[in-house]
């Protein structure tokens, strides 16, 4: 008497003879359980959770309180120098602090530790870290922003943007950008405190450049233009169009998209799990 050692796949509703049913992938839940777990450690960093949401804070009513800034600027439909110019930044900071500083110190602790090798060999693919810290991050980031936009409402008076469409599009997109950057320095990075480093250099590099520490026009003509070209000028000057009620600048979201591509184009062929 012969044995069948024919296998089926449920899933397939195929015969595999003598070959045993693949592991399934991991589905919804378990993708849930690493975003929380995800969360979970962003909330225990301390100073990782709290700086991305009080420096801009207190940058924003620092400039707030500054003479002057309650001006309204003719062909805003009202809004002062604190919507069209300060309002911008702060948001832009909690973008770049979260995506360029905090979000590659965690892969590259992740590398380094091995977690991401370990995951290459079970059911659960290290992508899937990456999904979950990019979701952490992003919820970070929307806290941050609700968090300053309050701010600046009930206490400083500040008003919404003239085109919130055009707004919220310019932040996905500098959400993209300064990810693909963060991306970039967790790739080339090869240890968390050369990541916290790297992601500090250009954090900082781009903000002087692009107006953090005093209006971009004061720099020399060069400068000037590098900074506009960089995301975190492109973001400031996005937002502050749609703050003001013109047109988005062509230049920045082109500025944005192609540091997206770029970057993230870089940072994939260089990223290594182990």
């Amino acid at each position: 008497m012969t044995t069948d050692r024919t296998t089926r796949d449920p899933r397939a509703g195929d015969l595999h003879p003598g070959l045993p049913s693949a592991a399934p992938r991991p589905g919804a839940a378990a993708w849930l359980a690493l975003t929380v777990a995800e969360a979970k450690m962003v909330a225990r960093d301390t100073a990782g959770l709290v700086v991305p949401l009080g420096m801009p804070v207190l940058i924003l009513v620092m400039n707030g309180l500054a003479p002057g800034l309650d001006q309204v600027i003719p062909g805003t439909g009202g809004r002062t120098a604190l919507d069209v110019y300060v309002i911008p930044l702060t948001l832009t900071l909690v973008v770049a602090m979260v995506g360029v500083v905090n979000m590659p110190s965690f892969l590259a602790y992740y590398r380094r530790s091995g977690i991401l090798s370990r995951l290459g060999v079970t059911p659960a693919s290290p992508a899937l870290v990456l999904g979950a810290q990019a979701l952490v991050g992003v919820a970070q980031i929307l806290l941050g922003i609700a968090l300053a936009l309050g701010v600046a409402s009930v206490w400083l008076g500040a008003s919404a943007p003239a085109r919130l469409g055009a707004a919220v599009g310019v932040l996905a997109l500098t959400i993209a950008a300064m990810y693909a950057v963060g991306l970039l320095v967790a790739a080339v990075a090869p240890t968390p405190g050369s990541a916290v480093a790297i992601g500090l250099t250009a954090f900082f590099a781009q903000g002087a450049l692009g107006g953090m520490f005093g209006p971009r026009q004061n720099l020399p003509d060069a400068l000037e233009t590098l900074g506009g070209r960089l995301p975190f000028g492109a973001a400031v000057d996005g937002l502050s169009a749609a703050w003001a009620g013109g047109a988005v600048p062509g230049q920045s979201l082109v500025a944005l998209g192609a540091c997206t591509v770029v970057a993230g184009a870089a940072a994939g062929a260089w990223f290594r799990w182990e």
